[in-house]
Formats: C-alpha cells, sequence, structure tokens
C-alpha cells in the first residue's frame, strides 16, 4: 500500500508539472524529465523550486529555444540509486555529473537517445554494470570520461562508430575482455581515427593488442593501457601512430621483444614499458629526440651494458631501467644530459666504479642500490642524491653513510604563501593571496609526467599558472590557486592536492564549483611538464547562495485551496494524538533502538553486549553538524568524522551512506563482536548510533595511524627494530585473543598492515571487524565467500573456500615480512613472500636476505633475532594451514626473540617514549577507508585490493 501510495505521489507530480510547464518556458517533456529526477535524487541544488527550471534559472541547467542543453552538477554531492530520466532530455548536449559518489545504479540503454549529446562526464561516482551498446549510436560525443567508477564487462564495441569523438577514458573501472577491434561491417576502436586521447588504464582488461588496432591515419597523441592483465607482443602498428606523445603500456603481462619501428615515433615524450614480460635487447631508442622519460623497469632483458643511445637524448629527465639485468660500468657521459633528474637502475649488476664527472644536474638523484659497484671516484664532495646501499662499496671501511644508506625525504612543496602575522579563524584558509576564506579542494590525477624532482621549484608554479589562466579565461570567479603534497601513488600517477579559492566571496556558489569542476575534467587547456589529468573532489562545504526556498506565486486552482484547507484541519485534529506517540515511541527508542531494523535486507536484528547507544543529536553535537573541518577520512563505507563527547572524551565516528548495503552488514558485524571483546590490542568500540536512517559507529580515537603508514617510504613515525618487535607482538597479542580466548573465537578475515593502528603509546590494536566471523567449533572451519585483501590472502581459503583461524596465521605472517623488509605485500609484481623464499634459497649466508631488511633499522647482519622472525614469518605464511603456527604459539615466539634480544633491559616507559619522530598527528584515513574485497569469479577478480589499500 506504501508503495502504491508513493508512485501515485510521483504520478500526480508529474501530471501537475506537465499542466504548470505549459505556462512556462521550458519544455514540457524536460519538465516531466527533471521533476522525476527530483523526486528521485537528494541534495539537489535549493533552488529548484517552481515549475519552470528555464524561467526560474535552476542552479546547473542551460537552455536554449525552451530546451535543456546542458545539465553541470559536479560536486553538489548528489544521491540517487538510478541515472534516472536524463535519456529524455534529448535536446541535452553537455551532461556533467562527476565528483559525486552517492550517485549509483548503472547505465540504461536508453541513453541512447541523447543524440545531441557532445559531453559526458561521470568522473568519480559510483555507477555499475555494463557500458550499454547503445552509447556508440551518440553520433555527435566528442568527449568521454567514466573515469573511477565501477563499470564491469567488455568494453563496447560499437564505440568504434563514434568519428566525432577525441577523447575516450574509462580508466578505474572494472572492465574486462579484449580490447575490441572491428570485423566486417562489426565497429571496434580501430575505426576511431579523429581520437586523440585513448585512456583505458586500471582495467581489467585481457588478451592481445591487436596490431589492427591502430593505423597510420589515427590522430592519437596518448595511448594509455597500463595495470591491466594485457599479454602477448607489442604490436609494431604502434610505430605508425606519427602524433603519439605518450604511450603507457607497463603494468601487464606483455612479452616478446620491444618492436624496433618504435623508433618511428619520433614525436614521443613518455614511454612506460615497465613490469611486463618483454625479453630480447633493450630497445635502441636512438632519434627519439624529444623523449623525457623511460620507464623500462622489470622486464627480463638480456644481459647487456647502460644503452650508450641515452646520452643522445638531451631532453631526458627521467630513465627508470630497475631489474633489467643491466651490467659493466655505468658511462660517466651520462650524468652530463642537462635536463636529467632522475636516474633508476636499483637492483641490477652493474660493477667498476662510478664516476658521475663533475657536469651533472644539482637536482640529479641517483638510485643504484643492490648492484656490484665496488668504488666511487668522488666519495665527497659531490652534491646530489646517490644510494648505493647493498654494494659491495657500502661492505668497506671507507663507505659513508652518506650514500650507504636509503635517504627518506621528509620535505613537502606546496605553493609559498608570504602574508606575515597573518592567521585566519579555524574553518577558513590562508590564500596565497593573503585572504580568509573556503576553497574548494580536491585532488588532480595525472596519467603521466615528465619530470620526477617533486620538489623542483618551477613545476608547481607553473600548473598553478596555467589553471588560473584557464578559470580567468571562462569568466570563474578565482582568486588564486594553492598546489601541495605532490606524489606518485602505487600506478605511477602523480596525485597534486589543489586548494582552489574564490575571488568575489568568502566561498563559491553552486554554479562556480561545477563550472570548476567540469572545467578540470574537460581537460581544456595545454600544461607545461603535465600530461592529461582527472580532477576528484568531495562535496563543498560552504556554498555562498544557500538561500531559504523561494515561495513562487504560481496559479491558485479554488480546489486546491479547499485541499489545502481541509488537510490542515485533519492535521490539527491528529496532532495532540501524533504528538502523544511521537513522545512515547522517542522514551522507548533507547531501550530498543533497533526497532525499525529491516531485517529482509540486513538480516537478524544485532544482538550487542553492553555497546552504548548514541543519539542522532549527541553525535550531531559532537561532530559539530559533521563539519568537513572534523572529517578525518572518506572510502566505500562512508565518512568518519572526529568527535569530542560531553565527557572529553575524543572519538572517531564512522557514518556509513544512505542506502549502503555493504554498511549494513559491517555495521551489524562490527557492533556485534567490538561489544564483547575487551582487550588492550583490540580497538575499542564506545558505542553506535541507529537512527534517523543512520548507521554510525563510535571508536576510540587512535591517534598514530596504521602501521602501514610507519612502514612507508615518508613515515610520520620513524619505528627502530625495538618498536617494530613490540608491535608485532601486540598484534599478535590481539589476534591470540580473538582465536583463542573470545567466546566463541572470531576469525578476522582482513589482518593486514592498514587494520592495526598505533596509539599514542605505540601501542598496536587490531582494527576493522566488518568482514569477520565466528569459528564453527564443530567444523573447525567456516565455508564462505572468499573475502580479504590481494597480498594477505590465504591461498588455502581461496582454493577451499574453508575459512579457518589459521587463514588469519598467513595474513599475519605477511605482516611480519612488511615489518621486517617496510616493503608492501606485492611491490614491482612480486609478492613478498616469493620474493623472501627465493632469497632465501640464493642466500647461504644471508646475506643476500639481509638486503631484504629495512636500512632504516640498522644493517641486518646486527639486528638481534631477524633470522628467527624471518623464520616465523615464513612459517607463518606456510601453504598449508595445519603446518602453520597458532597464534598462540606466534605470541610465544616473539617473546622469546625479545627475550633473546635482550630488549627486556628496557621498561615499557622506554618503548612508549615521545623519542620516536613524530612531525605530526596522523588520521585514521588508511584504516577508515579501507574497503576489502568479495571475491565472486576468477582470481584475482573484480573489486580485489591490492595491498597498499587501492584498486
Amino acid at each position: 500500500m506504501m508503495e502504491m501510495g508513493s508512485r501515485s505521489q510521483v504520478f500526480l507530480l508529474i501530471f501537475a508539472s506537465q499542466i504548470l510547464a505549459i505556462l512556462g518556458q521550458t519544455n514540457s517533456n524536460d519538465v516531466t524529465a527533471l521533476f522525476a529526477i527530483k523526486s528521485s535524487w537528494n541534495n539537489l541544488p535549493p533552488n529548484w523550486e517552481g515549475s519552470d527550471p528555464c524561467g526560474s534559472s535552476w542552479e546547473g541547467i542551460v537552455c536554449k529555444d525552451s530546451r535543456i542543453t546542458s545539465i553541470k552538477l559536479s560536486g553538489m554531492g548528489l544521491e540517487g540509486n538510478q541515472f534516472g530520466d536524463l535519456s529524455s532530455l534529448t535536446a541535452l548536449q553537455i551532461l556533467d555529473l562527476s565528483n559525486n559518489v552517492g550517485l549509483k545504479g548503472t547505465l540504461p540503454s536508453s541513453i541512447g537517445n541523447l543524440k545531441n549529446l557532445t559531453t559526458l562526464i561521470l568522473v568519480g561516482c559510483s555507477f555499475f554494470g555494463p557500458i550499454p551498446e547503445s552509447i556508440g549510436s551518440l553520433q555527435q560525443l566528442v568527449f568521454i570520461s567514466l573515469t573511477s567508477n565501477s563499470f564491469t564487462g567488455p568494453i563496447p564495441p560499437s564505440i568504434g562508430n563514434l568519428s566525432k569523438l577525441s577523447w575516450l577514458d574509462l580508466s578505474d573501472n572494472k572492465l574486462s575482455g579484449t580490447i575490441p577491434v572491428s570485423k566486417g561491417s562489426t565497429p571496434g576502436l580501430d575505426w576511431l581515427v579523429n581520437t586523440r586521447h585513448l585512456h583505458l588504464s586500471k582495467n581489467q582488461l585481457s588478451g592481445p593488442i591487436q596490431s589492427q588496432l591502430f593505423s597510420p591515419n589515427m590522430k592519437l597523441i596518448h595511448v594509455i593501457l597500463d595495470h591491466n592483465q594485457l599479454i602477448g607482443e607489442i604490436p609494431e602498428s604502434l610505430g605508425s601512430l606519427q602524433n603519439l606523445e605518450i604511450l603507457r603500456l607497463d603494468w601487464n603481462s606483455l612479452s616478446g621483444s620491444v618492436p624496433s619501428n618504435l623508433t618511428n615515433i619520433t614525436s614521443l615524450n613518455e614511454l612506460y614499458l615497465s613490469s611486463n614480460n618483454l625479453n630480447g635487447s633493450i630497445p635502441d631508442l636512438t632519434g627519439m629526440n624529444l623523449l623525457t622519460y623511460v620507464g623500462m623497469s622489470n622486464n627480463s632483458f638480456n644481459a647487456s651494458g647502460v644503452p650508450q643511445w641515452l646520452t643522445s637524448l638531451s631532453l631526458l629527465k627521467t630513465i627508470y631501467m630497475e631489474d633489467t639485468t643491466l651490467q659493466e660500468q655505468i658511462p660517466v657521459d651520462l650524468f652530463n644530459l642537462p635536463n636529467l633528474e632522475t636516474i633508476g637502475f636499483a637492483n641490477n649488476n652493474l660493477s667498476g666504479t662510478l664516476d658521475i664527472g663533475t657536469r651533472y644536474g644539482n637536482n640529479l638523484t641517483l638510485d643504484l642500490r643492490n648492484n656490484s659497484i665496488k668504488d666511487f671516484t668522488q666519495k665527497t664532495g659531490y652534491n646530489m642524491n646517490i644510494s648505493l646501499s647493498g654494494n659491495p662499496i657500502c661492505d668497506g671501511t671507507g663507505a659513508t653513510a652518506k650514500y650507504c644508506t636509503v635517504q627518506i625525504s621528509n620535505d613537502s612543496f606546496s605553493s609559498s604563501l608570504s602574508c606575515p602575522a597573518m592567521s585566519c579563524s579555524s574553518d577558513k584558509t590562508l590564500s596565497p593571496t593573503c585572504k580568509c576564506s573556503y576553497p574548494f579542494s580536491g585532488t588532480l590525477h595525472f596519467f603521466s609526467l615528465s619530470f620526477s624532482n617533486l620538489e623542483n621549484s618551477s613545476t608547481l608554479p607553473t600548473l598553478a599558472g596555467s589553471m588560473m589562466s584557464a578559470f580567468l579565461s571562462n569568466g570563474l570567479p578565482v582568486d588564486s590557486v594553492s598546489l601541495s603534497d605532490p606524489t606518485v601513488d602505487v600506478y605511477s600517477y602523480l596525485q597534486i592536492e589543489a586548494q582552489i579559492f574564490p575571488s568575489t566571496q568568502n566561498s563559491f556558489n553552486r554554479t562556480s564549483i561545477s563550472s570548476i569542476g567540469f572545467l578540470l575534467n574537460r581537460n581544456p587547456f595545454q600544461l607545461q611538464y603535465f600530461g592529461p589529468f582527472f580532477f576528484t573532489s568531495e562535496s563543498y562545504c560552504c556554498f555562498a547562495d544557500k538561500m531559504k526556498k523561494s515561495s513562487h506565486t504560481g496559479i491558485i486552482v479554488g480546489a486546491s485551496v479547499g485541499g489545502a484547507v481541509l488537510v490542515l484541519l485533519t492535521l490539527c485534529a491528529g496532532l495532540y494524538a501524533f504528538h502523544q506517540r511521537k513522545i512515547a515511541k522517542r522514551a522507548g527508542h533507547s531501550s530498543n533502538p533497533f526497532e525499525t531494523w529491516d531485517r529482509d535486507k540486513s538480516g537478524a536484528v544485532p544482538q550487542l553486549k553492553g555497546a552504548r547507544w548514541f543519539s542522532f543529536e549527541e553525535i550531531r553535537k559532537c561532530t559539530n553538524n559533521f563539519s568537513e573541518s572534523n572529517c578525518i577520512g572518506t572510502g566505500g563505507y562512508g565518512k568518519v568524522y572526529k568527535g569530542t563527547l560531553t565527557a572529553g572524551e575524543v572519538v572517531a565516528i564512522k557514518r556509513a551512506q544512505h542506502g549502503s548495503m555493504q554498511g549494513a552488514f559491517e555495521f551489524k558485524t562490527e557492533i556485534e563482536l567490538l561489544s564483547r571483546i575487551h582487550h588492550k590490542n583490540v580497538v575499542k568500540l564506545v558505542g553506535f548510533c541507529y537512527e534517523q536512517g543512520e548507521q554510525m559507529l563510535v571508536y576510540e580515537y587512535i591517534s598514530k595511524g596504521t602501521l602501514r603508514e610507519s612502514l612507508s617510504v615518508k613515515p610520520k613515525i620513524q619505528l627502530d627494530w625495538t618498536r617494530r618487535l613490540r608491535i608485532a607482538l601486540d598484534a599478535a597479542r590481539g589476534l591470540a585473543y580473538l582465536h583463542e580466548l573470545a567466546d566463541p573465537p572470531i576469525i578476522h578475515r582482513d589482518v593486514k598492515s592498514n587494520n592495526i593502528l598505533l596509539d599514542d603509546h605505540l601501542t598496536a590494536k587490531v582494527a576493522d571487524f566488518g568482514l569477520s566471523l565466528l569459528k564453527d567449533d564443530d567444523k573447525g572451519h567456516v565455508t564462505t565467500q572468499v573475502k580479504g585483501t590481494l597480498g594477505y590472502l590465504d591461498p588455502e581459503y581461496y582454493m577451499s573456500q574453508q575459512l579457518t583461524e589459521k587463514s588469519d596465521v598467513y595474513s599475519f605472517g605477511v605482516v611480519l615480512l612488511e615489518v621486517i623488509t617496510a616493503r608492501a605485500p606485492i611491490e614491482r609484481g612480486k609478492h613478498i613472500v616469493r620474493l623472501v623464499a627465493e632469497t632465501r634459497y640464493d642466500s647461504k649466508d644471508n646475506s643476500k636476505l639481509y638486503q631484504l631488511i629495512d636500512p632504516r633499522i640498522g644493517p641486518g647482519s646486527k639486528l638481534e633475532g631477524v633470522d628467527r622472525l624471518f623464520t616465523l614469518g615464513m612459517r607463518c605464511v606456510n601453504e598449508s594451514g595445519a603446518e602453520r603456527p597458532s597464534m598462540g604459539e606466534v605470541v610465544k615466539e616473539i617473546e622469546n626473540i625479545i627475550e633473546l634480544t635482550s630488549l627486556t633491559k628496557y621498561t615499557d616507559e622506554d618503548l612508549t617514549s615521545t623519542s620516536f619522530e613524530d612531525t605530526t598527528q596522523v588520521s585514521l584515513d588508511d584504516f577508515y577507508n579501507d574497503k576489502a574485497f568479495d571475491y565472486s569469479g576468477k582470481f584475482p577478480s573484480v573489486g580485489v585490493r591490492n595491498a597498499t589499500g587501492s584498486y
């Protein structure tokens, strides 16, 4: 009955809109479509009132001759579970819904009705399912960007019909199958002769790259196919793309030799071939004089010396040839290249004496770790960053820490401010032009970059200047741009944080925000040094044009007035009874907070033991009304806010997105398990809120972040050997408690360094129980769908789908190897377990094994107990679960190692003192943002996360 009533209301709403539109400026069909959208989406602009979108200038809506031609609603925080009736807007030319993570659902085949559409931007939403074949009927399309969603299935061959298409970006999805090419009259991507940008990276595309895909008449300047599962040889037809500037084929499984005619692409600036199975000779790139970036690491090329042709590339800035069987001595001429910034030759067999000459650049970084270099001509007095750790020279008496240790730079770079003695209130930010306002913040994700020196003093100001020119030339009210924190992620993509400041007021209005988002994702301008990019952001905090709903005077029909009066009288008559019922309901709610729990969708009501219930109002107050300044993390589950309870306790509040099924199950699991777990090495659940459609978990606030953060390249906390052992012991004790003392026992199912948190005293706490299950003591295992994180996943569990506590032991073994090496579980295409196993086998005296140890904690041969911890880690990752130790046995062995290394002379106060380096307070982003995968196909599968927490 309720469903029929809601349908009737929607019908009446649409019917009314059609009647009223007769008197407005907007086409009646378009009005109907927008009102249907308005009835099904949330957080739409507040001025979407009245019956005439064009006449009332609805924000984000542009009209021409009564037809809606443009919808730009980027970064509005929209929420909805379907594409809506947008496909009815047949005059639509531009549709930009980017950065609205709350927009979900599939793209309907009716999208093919938008025959006038030229631009489709859905970056950073949550759309899923297949891309419909009907998209190939949109003959006017020039620009498609579906980046960073969850689209699955094959790439529609019909896209080849889009003869006007210039930009095709389907990156960062879950697309599978082969890259389609034409067959007879059936189209394929080889028909896209006018396309300039082909971006298909970070998917699950497989099969070979067909030679037919490329031809001389194509205008491609960017071919970006990295991080897929492509196999076979690199097609020779690539050499016919005379306009190509960027080629990314890295992180696939390509094999064979590199075609010699690749040198025909004389316009090429950046070449990425790393992390494949390429063999034969290192390709000769002589004549490719515009190259600035060459990446060939982690391949199986024939052993040879450093290619002499490198010295002829005068514009070259970056060379990566790690693990490519290089040998002999490095030619001194290589260091004379005038623009060179980075040489990465680690993990080869380079030998002899290193001579860098005297004509190298001051910004040069030279990474020669793990080679066979025996001497260094300029041992002192040089002016560059050099790392020679793992070479014979560092075993001699003349070695210096300056080049024999891994240099960890903690430098950050941002647009400089020169505003002496100026500060802003806590909710505003100081702009580069010394004004306090509310900036629009987001992240620029670059597919490629020509430079590698992120501290270069000219690159970010140049980028900021280009962005400002674009904003001003498009009439946007932007005062200034601040760029900071340039980092290269695990996909070799450059990420830069951007803050864009308003010029006319303290904050932007909605039209300005959507226009800025559209401009950045439309990429209409050329950028020096930087390749193509996309822009992601959250909804803006502080719209200047938040207004009260305007009251428009329409045609008042007598029957409507009478009906309104009748409704008013009815409401007044029932007001007292309703008020009494509301009081009674509020009084009983705290005793039964789950009275509205949806059992059909989320299972039985959670069974709790002592968890505190918080009202929505309590949570709202302690988070300052969920202000952006209190937000400390965001992810697939929702957002996390830092809050202070009335008693002064600081907490972290995990707020699920509305309608999140995954959130409902995780919510139930975590509060049921954590409400009855009490152990100093398990994160504490303070309470929960289930009210007004909200699902929120309230945890103790853990200030020092995750173990993974502290093992990263730029850690906030430097962990020595002593503290690493103590952290390993703490985490092991927490897991042992879950397995052996909890009643009934609990299997965590997602043990990893991102789920081990460190508090103020560096005490480790096991966290995130969203995937946990209770152990079945009768069977000894739980038969369940495979879930976990790639790199930590127990292969026996994957094969049998039978989960035991030994699956947690396997994952913890991977964590122990991380603690020793600081390496990610999967790095450069090789699993840490396999790497350690192969190194132990090849190293009779453990000398090679010691080279894997994180150099920040000292020489491996001098670390007492490191051999035993390596052995313990490898016992934990035994292929057979029966051969692995229990977590209780793991605890005892780590205690023995600590006793062996005489660490008992340290008191707890010593081990938890504030002497460690802690430059800033670390948030819980890694823990709260993490989102485990749900395996339901061939391994590795759609939705599998890698060990760094990225898809």
